[in-house]
């Protein structure tokens, strides 16, 4: 079973609804300052059924408004398809947090009318991308076809980075900007420490340096915002 975390209640994760957040395990990424490692790191975990989830989504009608998919990857488990389709017929909007990393699989549920809203995480500037994810190296295409197809519009989406002083600099900000030349909305967001961060030794950059990594970003993308000032 996927399902091996769940949050009843956020007003953070789908902006502007009150939803609630299902984890899934599995990622492809081993990102060094990633706050859900134990989702992806082999540790057991308690899973929990889809009866207790379609229990919850009927209960909460006309409260909530949402479900969002998180993981780890979500697009990795063969169970989202389902899970996404029992969100929608209960009459909630369903938001997907992805890497991108799957392309394929994003465009299909995006088409098929199972995903209202995408926010996918942009973690550095292409020749950076391997380094801040923690592998030696990697393909980016689907990454890139996964922007493109956000970028055309079939779904209301947004792109976010977490900014982490080993791993993003002035020119490297500069370098993603180019390349989300023309993207609607990038979310900047600092690193916080959490329990299973692996590595210990990361920090975020100041409030100054992050205004400036903005204003870098404002002349190549529509909106750009700092979410945990």
């Amino acid at each position: 079973m996927a399902i091996v975390g769940f949050q009843s209640t956020t007003l953070l994760d789908f902006p502007g609804k009150m939803a609630c957040t299902v984890f899934l395990a599995g990622c492809q990424f081993r990102c060094p300052w990633c706050h859900n490692w134990e989702l992806i790191d082999g540790r057991p975990l308690d899973a929990m059924p889809v009866e207790d989830l379609a229990d919850f989504l009927k209960k909460r009608k006309g409260l909530l408004e949402g479900v969002c998919f998180t993981g780890g990857e979500p697009l990795m488990a063969r169970e989202l398809e389902g899970l996404m389709g029992l969100a929608k017929r209960e009459g909630y909007a369903v938001k997907l947090d992805t890497n991108g990393l799957l392309t394929d699989r994003l465009q299909d549920l995006v088409r098929r009318g199972l995903v209202d809203y995408v926010a996918m995480d942009i973690k550095n500037c292409p020749n950076r991308y391997a380094e801040t994810v923690g592998l030696k190296q990697l393909n980016m295409e689907g990454i890139e076809e996964s922007i493109r197809f956000l970028m055309s519009g079939p779904v209301d989406y947004e792109f976010r980075t977490t900014l982490i002083n080993q791993f993003h600099d002035e020119k490297g900000i500069r370098a993603m900007g180019e390349w989300l030349t023309g993207a609607d909305r990038l979310f900047l967001q600092a690193f916080e420490m959490a329990d299973h961060v692996p590595d210990r030794s990361l920090v975020p950059p100041g409030r100054e340096k992050i205004q400036g990594y903005r204003e870098i970003l404002k002349t190549y993308i529509g909106k750009v915002e700092v979410r945990n000032e």
